[in-house]
């Protein structure tokens, strides 16, 4: 079967998309075209994908086919139906005038995901707020928008934006991301064993239970390990890891060992694996990357771009930052095409290493604990599933290793709407009191 898969999108109701019945399997099935009717009927869900607020214009939006590797095109040739657009900023210095320069720029996205829905394409795409929001508008055959909170640092120490967050629409926020925050350690002190708060700041500590109140999920995918143990001994509700993979199949410290799948179990939470190269397989990634390296570098030289890559990241000027989210996706593309016949190329790494970390979570933690990512324009993004125009051979794969239709649902979005449900039901109880 192609890679790219065109087709149209069943909608499913409420009751299909929770129940332990499977869909009757057609005689003579062949093994692909159960898992495409499989994951017709599916709600697929992307619990993280990031957004450049250059692609959210009159003129140039993601109704339209893009160099990103999330648009409504990709969308719907690869049967992806919801996507978790991430309002992400960046690290900088605790004080009011970081904050207030990373509030613009949290801002600036926000505004731009509402544009999308609510001027550019909403024939097409709409604004989720709850499970119910999901099935209706997937019902409605339009594509589902819903929005994450990649680092509370442009919050400040204001604990009343959560709230503005909230009626913005974010439905889950981390407190971190790569360096400490003025709320949490981040998982990066692992490289230094430097830490700022052992953990959670007083700050934090408030954070999490202002989100319970909320209806906000909390997620832990880049905080400290100290951190997050934390988190769920004073969350209320179930949390999130809206994007880590398993550290016991790569050593990374973005990643969760075996002890914090538990306790993700434990907490009735749900962690999303992530299609994210580096921490899916280290050693096959850098043997790649190092290859791709210099086929990037030609390329960006061909279109006289400044190239750089996504670990230099933290140390880049604010411009470079930019120009390298756009620049990525259109160059990765044209690197990827130049080595498809090349018998030199080492092999990337793929859908099957990622399912490898799904089925080790699922041994671990149980299918009712397990969650789908990509990271899309944020680094992810593997062969087999580089843009969302692909996400079908993901459920394939799944198909391949014996995964019912029940397991897949789970997998693709029953298990985190499921937290997504607890986490607001807490919240009404917590408002009542």
């Amino acid at each position: 079967m192609n890679h790219h898969i065109r087709f149209c999108l069943l909608t499913v109701s409420t009751l299909a998309f929770f129940s332990c019945q499977e869909t009757p399997k057609e005689p003579s099935e062949s093994l692909e075209d159960r898992a495409l009717r499989i994951h017709q009927n599916a709600i697929t869900i992307d619990t993280h994908d990031d957004i450049n607020v250059k692609n959210f214009t009159d003129s140039i939006n993601y109704s339209q086919l893009l160099k990103t590797q999330i648009d409504l095109p990709k969308m719907k040739e690869g049967g992806l139906d919801v996507a978790w657009l991430i309002v992400y900023t960046g690290q900088d210095s605790l004080n009011a005038e970081g904050y207030a320069k990373a509030k613009d720029n949290a801002m600036a996205k926000f505004d731009a995901i509402h544009r999308l829905c609510d001027e550019y394409a909403p024939d097409q795409i709409a604004l989720a707020l709850t499970s119910d929001d999901v099935r209706r508008i997937d019902g409605e055959g339009k594509k589902v928008a819903m929005i994450g909170v990649e680092n509370a640092y442009p919050i400040g120490e204001d604990l009343t934006q959560f709230e503005k967050y909230h009626e913005m629409g974010a439905r889950y926020i981390s407190l971190a991301h790569n360096g400490h925050s003025q709320f949490s350690d981040s998982n990066t002190g692992e490289a230094d064993s430097v830490w700022l708060h052992n953990g959670l700041s007083k700050l934090g500590e408030k954070a999490v239970i202002e989100m319970n109140r909320l209806g906000i999920m909390i997620d832990i995918s880049h905080p400290s390990k100290k951190a997050m143990e934390q988190m769920i001994a004073l969350s209320k509700a179930p949390i999130i890891a809206s994007h880590s993979s398993a550290r016991a199949l790569c050593e990374h410290s973005r990643n969760l060992d075996d002890d914090q799948l538990k306790l993700m179990k434990e907490n009735g939470g749900v962690v999303q694996a992530v299609a994210f190269g580096a921490y899916l397989d280290t050693e096959k990634n850098d043997t790649r990357a190092a290859y791709m390296k210099e086929v990037y570098k030609t390329v960006a030289d061909s279109l006289e771009i400044e190239w750089f890559e996504f670990k230099d990241f933290p140390t880049l000027t604010a411009a470079q930052k930019a120009a390298l989210i756009e620049n990525y996706p259109k160059v990765r593309a044209l690197g990827e095409q130049k080595v498809a016949h090349m018998t030199d190329a080492p092999e990337a790494v793929n859908v099957a290493d990622f399912v490898n970390h799904i089925d080790h979570m699922v041994e671990v933690m149980g299918i009712d604990h397990v969650g789908i990512s990509s990271d899309f324009d944020g680094g992810g993004g593997i062969a087999g599933w580089s843009d969302a125009s692909e996400t079908f051979n993901v459920t394939l794969e799944l198909v391949k290793r014996g995964y019912t239709e029940n397991e897949i649902n789970k997998l693709w979005g029953g298990n985190l709407l499921r937290v997504l449900d607890e986490v607001q039901a807490v919240a009404a109880e917590m408002q009542k009191g």
